[in-house]
């Protein structure tokens, strides 16, 4: 069975690509004083295959090999990825930056739990040399006297809830996953109306700086979706005609 083992260890892959193909009875053989054994059908005037080997009557496809299987996944693992969406991948990178500060947050209100909140901010800003006579020290030193031990908690749960909420959106949006990007919208545009209320009652530059990434944040993935959803129309529309 000298000729059925060439077989197997040859990589049939070209054979299926080829369509000329023509059927065994349509293609004449080969005569038994030309050929190292007897073959006959589209393989024994194939240069693909080796020059000598026994396939059953009547077979149109050889016998994948092990080996063939294994080159063909090889090839398949060596292909190039499918390049991520930049857009989303800036916004996952934007919520990932947004997930570390609400972290930062966090921890900065348990570290100032059961101390007095002014004479910390004093001292940190004594520690970077701010004029304590500002008035923007003046503010927050006002604020600051606010804060206690349960307002600390509240505010520490709240940013470390919205710090792993952060989190999942960026990744999901990474990796661009729908959920992910419905998620983000929803949050997005719920906070869009708080926002604006905040810029007509002070305009600064981060508030402004903050509204306009929102927006375009929401823009961007409404877009989108309403461009993926049209798609799936389009494909629903053509399976039922």
């Amino acid at each position: 069975m000298a000729g059925f083992d060439e077989l197997r260890a040859w990589d049939a892959a070209p054979f299926f690509k080829d369509n000329s193909m023509k059927s065994p009875a349509a293609t004449p053989c080969i005569p038994p004083s030309k050929m190292t054994s007897g073959t006959c059908g589209p393989l024994a005037n194939s240069h693909k295959y080796p020059p000598s080997f026994t396939v059953e009557a009547g077979t149109h496809s050889p016998i994948p090999t092990p080996q063939g299987i294994m080159t063909r996944l090889s090839t398949a693992a060596t292909e190039p990825q499918t390049k991520h969406n930049k857009w989303l991948v800036l916004i996952a990178s934007y919520k990932t930056l947004q997930a570390i500060l609400f972290v930062l947050i966090g921890l900065g209100a348990r570290h100032l739990l059961h101390k007095d909140v002014g004479d910390e901010v004093a001292a940190l800003a004594d520690h970077f040399r701010f004029n304590p006579e500002s008035r923007l020290v003046n503010i927050i030193l006002d604020r600051a006297t606010l804060l206690n031990d349960p307002i600390l908690r509240r505010i520490g749960i709240l940013a470390f809830a919205y710090a792993t909420l952060s989190y999942v959106e960026g990744i999901g949006l990474f990796f661009e996953k729908v959920w992910a990007e419905y998620l983000t919208l929803i949050i997005t545009a719920s906070f869009l109306p708080f926002e604006i209320v905040e810029i007509f009652r002070r305009q600064t530059w981060f508030r402004f700086s903050l509204l306009a990434v929102n927006l375009l944040v929401f823009v961007y993935l409404l877009q989108l979706l309403l461009m993926r959803a049209r798609e799936r129309a389009a494909v629903n529309q053509e399976a039922a005609s």
